[in-house]
């Protein structure tokens, strides 16, 4: 990545502007902009985050928003009330609230002198829901968003559900939520009543796991925030971005069909970081891109953003299967159109022998142990480290699997596929977790897509209804959007199990079912010769200054008792410790997850995370540690947290939570 130091405009930083929102509320913005914006204004481009701007996202903020600022914008990384340096408190992700603050910013920097009139709202993740679902509400100045690593429907393409079932993420991200919104604000920016805003916080701050645990169907809670309910109300321009490694993969292809308004989407082979300094390679010239894209919507500049493909995504390459690959060969293809009429549906039908042109009667059990599944990876991985899909072949080993013959030629599968299942289970509810797999000629398994479906929402995610076992039924399970080319010699495997450990949490029972039919629709594109796209080499601005105090370390392993049978996965993220070299805070965090589980037992699955927090400046110190874990029996499931402060090794702060929640078609 190519550092730039001089730009068009001479940058100016401010680090600290109160925006008072109509409540009172003052929400504290990290401010870049030119020099001379009074007397030549320029838009605003907003980040609206609850990850702390002083220290969360201050490494990713220094790479972008000093680089925009050189080319003729303002940039606001604005703290959620709650978190960072803002007053308030944070209910929930994407509350009204939020959003309402959002629009109160967006008509804050439009109205300010230094501005055109103007905005654009971009961000990552957090950043990405918001933007789009600011743009739902229309605030007169917002005219373009970039959103990356995002989701359109919070109920079936989130950390939460999937396919109708439970997601462990959801358990991960309210711990990892409860540890964030546990850090204090800066005495430096807030002064002497940092004390009173941090113990404030600590009293209000939810365990937010109880709140998405109970609403196991996609009701109004789930509704709200999903723009699929209504995606004629974004007006705003809208340039998608996603990666092949990240959870939320099926985005862009959603908003590049469905929008009315100029919409274009880009997927390359990233884990869940700004493609810019992304990995797996190649990353790309995010910035570059992005400034296409304000000046045409924000400048009324001709940079022929309108003209571009509508959808440009990295064909990956088979590769051999590892936990991390820091580069995934392929090539950039091009669609002019999405859905594009170039890419057909290829019927291949489950058979006796496998995958066959032809559909054949067969019967085949499906009934994997409960720790299938640990091949899988992070749902989102977000370390350089090993946190992708392995070598599929122990799940493989758990699971019913169908194999297609050796291809006589190169294939290039480009988008959704999907199967079409019939089946008789034994039990009122069961998981389905189908994968589709590039076997090589050695045996090694690389997974290139997978579904998976709650057998209880097989026909609506809004009012499920228990299966009748041994009656037959149909499902149609989406495997997630993909860009794959299966090499002349390889299989392609359909793979299908009942269980998906540590991804999912199992059946209250378990469950078992007879596969009787099946047919995977396949997206095949003609096999692309040569790139149909280039993008510039990345560039940022100069790198966050800082003084490392710590390194960061990573590590993930599976262990197992032979004695007790149980098989547990874990993670232990230690996220270094640095201190800021311009203002001198020192910042730190760890973690560390169990995911344990018995085969023969669903009810045996456990979950333990442990997240540590730490803040300093010369004498002054803080510390949180919180503590989540789970565990269900037949009918409920069962959560506790604990959350601990402390100032310079003094103990200010402990609160417990805890709760039981109903299990519903789960």
């Amino acid at each position: 990545m190519k550092t730039v130091t001089s730009f068009p405009r001479r940058v100016v930083e401010h680090p600290d502007i109160g925006i008072v929102m109509p409540d009172g509320c003052r929400l504290s913005a990290r401010i870049w902009m030119p020099d001379d914006a009074a007397e030549n204004p320029v838009p605003a481009i907003l980040e609206h985050l609850p990850y702390r701007k002083r220290d969360g996202t201050t490494a990713r903020d220094e790479l972008t928003h000093p680089y925009f600022a050189g080319h003729g914008y303002a940039c606001l990384r604005v703290d959620m009330r709650g978190n960072g340096d803002s007053d308030g408190l944070m209910e929930d992700e994407y509350a009204p609230q939020e959003l309402r603050d959002a629009c109160d910013v967006i008509a804050w920097a439009a109205a300010q002198p230094w501005c055109n009139g103007r905005v654009g709202m971009m961000g990552i993740s957090w950043g990405g829901f918001n933007s789009l679902q600011v743009a739902t509400l229309r605030p007169p100045a917002l005219k373009a968003i970039i959103t990356l690593c995002s989701t359109v429907d919070r109920y079936a393409d989130d950390i939460h559900y999937k396919g109708g079932c439970l997601l462990n993420e959801n358990l991960g991200w309210a711990a990892n939520m409860l540890s964030y919104s546990s850090r204090p604000p800066d005495p430096a920016l807030v002064g002497e009543r940092w004390r009173e805003m941090w113990l404030e916080r600590l009293e209000n701050t939810p365990f937010l796991a109880e709140t998405w645990l109970s609403h196991q169907t996609r009701d109004a809670y789930w509704k709200h925030g999903s723009v699929c309910e209504d995606y004629a109300a974004i007006e705003a321009a809208v340039l998608s971005i996603g990666g092949w490694h990240d959870g939320y993969r099926n985005t862009i292809s959603h908003l590049v069909t469905n929008l009315s308004a100029p919409a274009k989407g880009i997927v390359g082979p990233w884990i869940h970081k700004y493609p810019h300094f992304a990995a797996p390679l190649p990353a790309i010239g995010f910035l570059q891109e992005a400034l296409r894209w304000w000046d045409r919507w924000l400048k009324d500049l001709d940079t022929g953003v309108e003209d571009d493909p509508a959808m440009r995504l990295w064909l990956m390459d088979s590769v051999r299967p590892a936990y991390w690959h820091p580069e995934r060969p392929g090539r950039w293809i091009a669609e002019g159109q999405w859905p594009s009429p170039d890419i057909s549906m290829r019927a291949l039908h489950l058979t006796a022998w496998g995958l066959a042109e032809t559909p054949s009667p067969f019967l085949r059990l499906v009934a994997s142990p409960q720790d299938c599944g640990l091949a899988t990876g992070e749902y989102f991985p977000f370390n350089f480290g090993p946190e992708l899909p392995g070598d599929q072949r122990p799940d493989d080993a758990l699971s019913v699997c169908f194999d297609g013959e050796a291809l006589d030629e190169a294939l290039d599968i480009v988008g959704a596929p999907s199967i079409e299942l019939a089946f008789t289970p034994d039990r009122p509810q069961a998981n389905l977790c189908v994968r589709l797999c590039d076997v090589h000629p050695d045996g090694a398994s690389e997974l290139i897509s997978y579904g998976l479906l709650n057998l209880t929402h097989r026909a609506s995610h809004e009012s499920p209804e228990p299966l009748r076992p041994g009656a037959s039924a149909d499902a149609t399970v989406v495997l997630d959007q993909c860009a794959y080319r299966v090499p002349a010699g390889h299989r392609l495997r359909i793979a299908i199990s009942t269980s998906y450990w540590p991804a999912i949490w199992p059946s209250p029972q378990a469950a078992s079912i007879e596969l009787t039919a099946g047919t995977l629709a396949l997206p095949v594109r003609p096999l692309a010769k040569g790139d149909g796209w280039r993008f510039e080499a990345p560039q940022a601005a100069s790198a966050w200054q800082v003084e490392e105090l710590r390194p960061p370390s990573s590590e993930r392993r599976i262990e197992r008792d032979l004695e007790t049978g149980l098989v547990t996965v874990v993670v232990a993220n230690d996220f270094g410790e640095v201190r800021d070299l311009d203002h001198g805070l020192v910042s730190g965090s760890r973690m560390s997850e169990r995911w344990t589980i018995r085969p023969d037992d669903p009810l045996s699955a456990r979950a333990e995370i442990w997240w540590e927090q730490t803040l300093g400046r010369g004498d002054w110190s803080v510390r949180t540690e919180a503590r989540s874990a789970m565990r269900s029996d037949p009918e409920h499931f069962h959560l506790t947290a604990r959350l601990d402060a402390w100032e310079d090794h003094a103990t200010v702060f402990g609160r417990d939570f805890a709760a039981s929640i109903p299990r519903r078609h789960l």
